[in-house]
């Protein structure tokens, strides 16, 4: 054995040695050192896999991005594809309109004027225009427009005796016959006369203030029809014949509203003379109550003057007391004799009635009657489903006057535009008293509204509704 080997030997025999006695101790260390580098690359892989989480998430974010961007450019393309769909379908809605609008102008034409003819005749369609009629003629009494509607009349039957209402302005040969052309031109005329008479007699029968237009225009239509049917013929109806027609419709319709007038006027003359004939009955009743006094007073003086003590007290007190009467009385009997003789001596009146006509609506009038009440009492009969309330009743020397003094102060806010006799006026109490007051400054008015009739009605209506709700109820269980 050479030193080589036997040095290398005693080193192995020492690092065996060595190891033996260090072994823990070295085995300590190498696990503490691979301890160490084992959590220190735990570490780097937990960073690895927080990094690899982070990618993750932003590549899900990413993805979703990417899909969002990709739905976002499909829906641009469907877009674009519904907008070029949509201006294909707009162009072709557009035509279609205008060639509806192009239609429906023409039919419009069409049904408008198939309208206006039917108007004519149909007295309750709706569509028909109605303006307001402008009198003709102007004649004081019913009688004049009767005697008038004669004189037209008379004229008509003036041009057809004479045959200048229809006429033909050419000689027919029928068969080289002109006796056989006349005899069909006369057939031709009667016909043509019959038509349009029939037609003119059945508008001036129907005419009223609701279609006086409509039956003028019907003549007219029924003149221009019946000449453009007759060209052939050479048949035609006079201008003037046409212009009588309208003249005896207008005179009807004239005379119509005419008479209606007469026979409000009358009623309301009626009125008035009842109202004359009841202050003289009253003025009579006071002075046969003073005159019927005088003498009983008179019998009671006597019988004082030859009385004493107790019993002379006892008529002297009656003496002051039938006095009294005597002095009422006559002061009644002076203010009836003075209505009864002059005829502007009376009172007006402004009374509501809220119940029929609502609020706001005022009736002022005026009365020549001694107790007026009766004349709001009379106002309140069973044409009005309750009794009118008194806001004012204002004596007046000059009641006449001062009633159109007040009305015309409101002429614009008339219910009733066309008859001046209907008095209701839509107002409130406050603008009527201030006209009154400037008229006036002394007149009561009462402000609040009774209506006790109105009330107690919708208090009963109420509790009925109440009560027939509560019987709908179920009962419960």
């Amino acid at each position: 054995m050479n030193n080589k080997d036997l040095v290398i030997k005693v080193i192995a025999a020492l690092g065996i040695m060595a190891i033996t006695i260090y072994a823990p101790q070295l085995l300590v260390l190498i696990v503490g050192y691979l301890a160490y580098q084992l959590s220190k690359k735990v570490k780097e892989l937990s960073e690895l896999n927080q990094k690899y989480q982070a990618v993750v998430a932003d590549y899900s974010e990413l993805s979703e991005q990417h899909s969002e961007v990709v739905n976002r450019y499909s829906r641009v393309i469907d877009i674009d594809l519904a907008v070029d769909e949509a201006k294909e379908k707009l162009a072709k809605t557009t035509k279609d309109i205008e060639q509806l609008q192009l239609s429906y102008k023409q039919k419009r034409s069409v049904y408008d004027d198939l309208l206006s003819r039917i108007a004519i005749y149909d007295e309750t369609l709706k569509y028909a225009e109605m303006g307001m009629y402008e009198p003709h003629f102007d004649f004081d009494t019913s009688e004049a427009f009767r005697d008038k509607i004669k004189e037209v009349r008379a004229k008509q039957k003036e041009m057809i005796k004479e045959k200048t209402a229809i006429t033909c302005n050419i000689e027919w040969e029928v068969s080289g016959s002109r006796a056989e052309g006349q005899k069909m031109t006369n057939r031709g005329i009667r016909l043509t006369a019959r038509a349009f008479n029939n037609e003119c007699d059945a508008a001036i029968a129907n005419v009223s203030w609701n279609n006086i237009e409509r039956m003028e225009k019907r003549i007219v239509k029924a003149y221009e029809a019946i000449n453009k049917m007759n060209e052939t013929n050479k048949i035609f109806i006079s201008p003037y014949y046409l212009q009588l027609k309208l003249d005896e419709l207008r005179l009807a319709f004239e005379y119509k509203e005419k008479r209606q007038i007469e026979k409000e006027e009358q009623a309301e003359l009626r009125r008035l003379e009842r109202e004359e004939e009841q202050l003289r009955k009253e003025a009579e009743r006071a002075l046969a109550e003073e005159k019927k006094l005088e003498v009983l007073l008179d019998k009671v003086q006597e019988k004082a003057l030859h009385s004493e003590g107790p019993e002379l007290e006892r008529l002297q007190a009656e003496i002051a007391k039938l006095g009294d009467e005597l002095k009422e009385m006559q002061r009644k009997h002076d203010r009836v004799k003075a209505m009864a003789e002059q005829t502007k001596l009376g009172y007006v009146y402004v009374i509501s009635n809220i119940g029929s006509f609502g609020e706001n609506v005022y009736k002022i009038g005026m009365t020549r009657r001694l107790e007026p009440m009766d004349r709001v009492k009379e106002l309140g009969d069973a044409s009005v489903p309750f009794y009118f309330d008194v806001h004012a009743m204002i004596f007046s020397e000059d009641a006449p006057s001062l009633e159109a003094q007040i009305q015309r102060e409101f002429a614009d806010r008339r219910l009733n535009l066309v008859n001046y006799r209907k008095e209701y006026f839509n107002v409130t109490l406050e603008e009527i008293k201030q006209k009154v007051w400037e008229l006036k400054p002394d007149v009561e008015f009462i402000d609040k509204v009774e209506a006790r009739e109105f009330k107690e009605s919708e208090e009963i209506r109420a509790i009925r509704n109440t009560t027939a709700i509560e019987d709908e109820m179920p009962e419960e269980i």
